[in-house]
């Protein structure tokens, strides 16, 4: 039975998704946050997260905000457990939403899943996929507090690491969100300047029953995971009265993974989320935190190229989701092989070399993510990699680099040259040192620092 007949088959079988409850338990030092999730005739769900709490919250467990921002993180985390089997209603016990609220969750659920509803080949729209009847009682929103200070979610990637020293004269005031941490996330936090104290580190543990199912072949993909940083970032900001939850996506997560279509593998990233989200937040939860991203005005590419100039995290960073539980670079899959090239204009191949343990550029098996990567076929990698331009731009800048230098290319740096990609670059400006994007949410004071950063980077490329 194909992906498409499961989930017809499913949506007849188990008609029915039940938002339960979400309990919040105090401990010392933390707050026990347990969910229940249920699907009739199917099984029942209980995913749970730890959440550091400090000693006097701004907001404590028992406000009311707090109270609304855990049925909120919910909501979230109910379409992991949901796309098991895609019942067509979803019942929410323990909570209300109004007609704008359900329509704001049904948009959200529908773009987040995209990648999802793509690649198992099912022909969803937005207004079918799914219905929401809320049964609970309205919860009320907050009151905002005097708030200062930054939350940074930390990834271990390059993207936070820059946001860390964009922001680092004021790391003092600023705390750093990492969930389920590991090596990176917590070294190049600790490598920023922060310490122990610093990291707020919630844990998130997943309900057994949903792996075992997608092991027994139910429906199983991507979902919107940055959208559950936002709501648990968000709760965290508030619980240790922080004013700004600080993302670090830039520009290039607005691109469509397939082209000609809505389908986006980083919607959750994108401006539009962030807009929604704000838009969301102001209306119904109150709580006074401005969510944005840092780097919105850039690419990826001016992210490599400030990146590169802090050689002591080289070593530290990851961005490997295939090595993510062991921290390290797998050396196969579309985000090494991005990273690799999106910093090859500006690190020589001894420097990469170090940071991955081998040379990318030479295995003929990664040509076909290559020309995934650079647009020479419809769909990119579905990874959060950058634009297919500034991709093309890199490969083209790192060529004549080592031309320059007379060193021979690599092999994919070979095949690209021979390409018709190569010829449409080469004989074009590369706008990427100067870009600057005007679609974002960035305060004043922030705003400036971007721009400064900007700068810099034009004055180092000699513009």
């Amino acid at each position: 039975m194909g992906n498409l007949e499961k989930y017809q088959a499913f949506r007849k079988r188990y008609p029915e998704f039940i938002y339960e409850s979400y309990d919040i338990e105090r401990q010392p030092g933390e707050v026990k946050l347990a969910f229940r999730f249920s699907v009739p005739g199917l099984g029942e769900f209980a995913p749970q997260w730890t959440l550091p709490m400090p000693d006097n919250p701004a907001f404590p467990p028992e406000s009311p905000l707090f109270q609304n921002l855990a049925f909120q993180l919910g909501l979230v985390e109910l379409i992991s457990y949901w796309k098991i089997a895609c019942p067509p209603l979803v019942r929410i016990k323990c909570g209300f939403l109004d007609a704008d609220q359900q329509k704001w969750w049904k948009a959200q659920y529908f773009s987040g899943l995209g990648e999802f509803f793509y690649k198992n080949g099912i022909d969803a729209s937005e207004e079918d996929f799914m219905s929401l009847q809320p049964e609970g009682a309205p919860l009320p929103a907050g009151e905002p507090l005097p708030l200062k200070g930054c939350m940074i979610p930390v990834g271990g990637g390059k993207d936070s690491v820059v946001t860390m020293e964009l922001l680092r004269d004021l790391k003092e005031e600023n705390l750093c969100y990492i969930l389920n941490p590991r090596g990176a996330t917590v070294n190049t936090a600790k490598l920023a300047g922060f310490d122990e104290k610093q990291l707020v580190c919630p844990r998130r543990t997943l309900d057994p029953l949903m792996l075992e199912l997608n092991r027994q072949g139910y429906l199983n993909g991507h979902t919107p995971f940055s959208a559950l940083v936002a709501f648990s970032g968000l709760l965290m900001a508030a619980a240790y009265g922080k004013k700004y939850l600080v993302l670090s996506n830039e520009s290039s997560a607005n691109e469509a993974t397939v082209a000609g279509s809505s389908v986006n593998h980083q919607y959750s990233k994108s401006f539009q989320f962030e807009q929604d989200f704000n838009w969301y937040e102001r209306q119904y939860i109150g709580s006074g935190v401005l969510y944005f991203s840092l780097l919105r005005p850039w690419s990826e590419f001016q992210i490599a190229a400030y990146f590169a100039r802090f050689p002591q995290y080289h070593s530290a960073f990851r961005s490997c989701n295939a090595g993510s539980k062991t921290d390290s670079w797998c050396g196969a899959c579309p985000k090494c092989l991005f990273v690799w090239v999106i910093l090859s204009p500006f690190l020589d191949t001894a420097q990469l070399e170090g940071i991955f343990g081998e040379n990318l550029a030479q295995k003929e098996a990664l040509w076909e993510t290559l020309r995934q990567l650079c647009g020479m076929t419809a769909e990119k990698p579905f990874e959060c990699v950058g634009s297919r331009e500034e991709i093309c731009f890199a490969l083209t800048l790192a060529v004549r680099k080592m031309e320059g230098k007379g060193e021979p290319l690599p092999l994919l740096y070979r095949l690209f040259k021979d390409t018709e990609q190569y010829q449409i670059y080469a004989g074009r400006e590369n706008p990427y040192f100067s870009y600057f994007n005007g679609e974002h949410l960035l305060p004043p004071a922030f705003l400036e620092r971007i721009k400064a950063a900007g700068g810099l980077l034009q004055r180092e490329a000699g513009l």
